[in-house]
């Protein structure tokens, strides 16, 4: 039985790596600002706490003694104004770097870095440290892994690097992209050849699992990009949109999406919300495979495939729906 600290395990990741473990039988802490809603049994794990807070960490570490840690916590935004925004993921990670070398007692290490680090379309990295960071939350986890890489560390480390999750509780999907589907106002590029790394969250926790149990050798100041694989962008839009709709998405054909994107910036200037605007766009239509070989060759194929993953996640989107959230 490992003892598992976690940070931000009340997060949408976290609450499901809480299930996986805690399924497993092993001994959870989840430190995190607020408790996790997705269930009262996971509320004795909660420990209220801040990265931020240097010797409130260390002090949870003193009394808890994981011999296990798995670092996700952190400001996960696109838009902000200043580097100074993401202080959890800058100083949070080295107040938490340092908690982990005081407690003296700590096996094994996974920090959370994004694939963000790398620009959308920028090509396969030639090396771990090949940087080229999109937008400041980005380069906000260029300093998580840099930090990581210098700190003097007894204990084996792990960098992870989560591509595009997904699954029952991810809101920010519920209340765009899916919601949009779900009240029939999507529609997607027609012939749309884009290829990313998708990762359905019962997949990523499985694997982060796995990582934490694999020999030392293996995983010890390595990498992973975690993910299911590269696929058609178009087959897992089409994949959750007919377990919640019955149908595949409309397709617009890309000069009429276009104009429609240009329109949506007009829209948006005066406060009106639309479907399609230019940096959406620019998103739906830039490739964006990353190498997931190592995690797959290390780990083998995840346990879910993309239509349970779908199918599972619709039938959260119906229930959270239903409720009125829609």
């Amino acid at each position: 039985m490992m003892n598992v600290l976690i940070t931000g395990g009340s997060g949408f990741i976290g609450s499901h790596l809480l299930e996986e473990l805690g399924a497993a039988g092993h001994r959870l802490t989840n430190v995190d600002l607020r408790p996790p809603t997705a269930g009262a049994r996971w509320a004795e794990t909660f420990r209220a706490g801040s990265l931020l807070d240097r010797d409130g960490l260390t002090a949870i570490f003193s009394e808890v003694r994981p011999t296990h840690v798995v670092h996700l916590a952190a400001v996960a935004k696109m838009e902000a104004r200043s580097l100074e925004e993401f202080a959890a993921n800058t100083e949070g990670t080295a107040n938490l770097l340092a908690a982990v070398e005081a407690a003296g007692n700590v096996e094994r290490l996974i920090v959370t870095s994004t694939q963000h680090v790398r620009k959308p379309g920028s090509g396969a990295p030639t090396s771990d440290v090949d940087y080229l960071p999109y937008k400041l939350y980005g380069e906000s986890k260029v300093v998580t892994e840099r930090l990581t890489r210098d700190a003097s560390l007894t204990c084996a480390w792990t960098l992870i690097r989560p591509t595009a999750v997904w699954g029952p509780r991810q809101l920010l999907l519920a209340e765009g992209l899916w919601r949009l589907m779900a009240q029939g106002r999507y529609f997607h590029p027609a012939g749309d050849p884009v290829v990313r790394s998708y990762g359905y969250v019962r997949n990523l926790v499985w694997q982060v699992h796995r990582l934490l149990e694999a020999p030392r050798p293996a995983v010890d100041r390595k990498m992973f990009y975690i993910a299911d694989g590269n696929m058609r962008q178009l087959d897992w839009v089409n994949a959750v949109a007919r377990e919640l709709t019955g149908r595949d998405v409309r397709t617009v054909p890309l000069p009429v999406v276009h104009g429609l994107s240009a329109c949506g910036d007009l829209l948006r200037g005066v406060g009106l919300r639309f479907p399609i605007y230019r940096d959406r766009l620019e998103n739906l239509i830039t490739p964006n495979p990353v190498p997931t070989e190592p995690i797959l060759n290390l780990l083998g194929p995840p346990p879910h495939s993309m239509a349970d993953g779908a199918r599972e996640t619709a039938l959260w989107l119906k229930a959270y729906y239903r409720d009125g959230l829609l």
